[in-house]
């Protein structure tokens, strides 16, 4: 089953693609200016891909992200992990990559995320991404219903 972008993120999902475009273009680097430190891990744990990331998710690191979570998606994985237990600080940014790999994800590949916490979950509730992806709070328990 499918579930479509609610209308009403299409400003907030639209500007977050925006932001991703332009920190792109941009060639400046005042990403190490800023502060704004990302670390990104993806794996393979039994034909689901695991993405994990670290530290601050903004609209300077939110493209280490994306390119993560589309690499590990071109890979043809049964499923997709993201896992936000190490992040600090999300972003719009990050919360707009999120929503952009779940409308890009081929039919049938469900992502969930991992979040538990103030930094994460919180956020994602609130905005109504929970609503779209499952969240849990550990890694296990997102793996373990890729096994059900």
């Amino acid at each position: 089953m499918r579930i479509t972008t609610p209308r009403r993120w299409g400003a907030a999902v639209e500007h977050g693609r925006r932001v991703l475009n332009e920190q792109r273009e941009s060639t400046d680097g005042s990403s190490t200016a800023s502060g704004s430190t990302c670390e990104v891990n993806e794996r393979l744990i039994d034909q689901v891909a695991v993405v994990s990331t670290s530290g601050v998710v903004d609209m300077i690191t939110a493209p280490q992200l994306e390119d993560a979570i589309n690499a590990a998606l071109a890979k043809s994985p049964a499923g997709l992990v993201v896992d936000l237990t190490e992040v600090e600080f999300l972003a719009s940014a990050g919360m707009g990559v999120l929503v952009a790999a779940h409308d890009a994800a081929p039919e049938g590949v469900a992502i969930l995320i991992v979040a538990d916490g103030p930094a994460t979950s919180r956020p994602l509730k609130l905005v109504g991404i929970a609503d779209i992806m499952p969240l849990h709070a550990t890694l296990d328990e997102a793996l373990a219903t890729f096994s059900a």
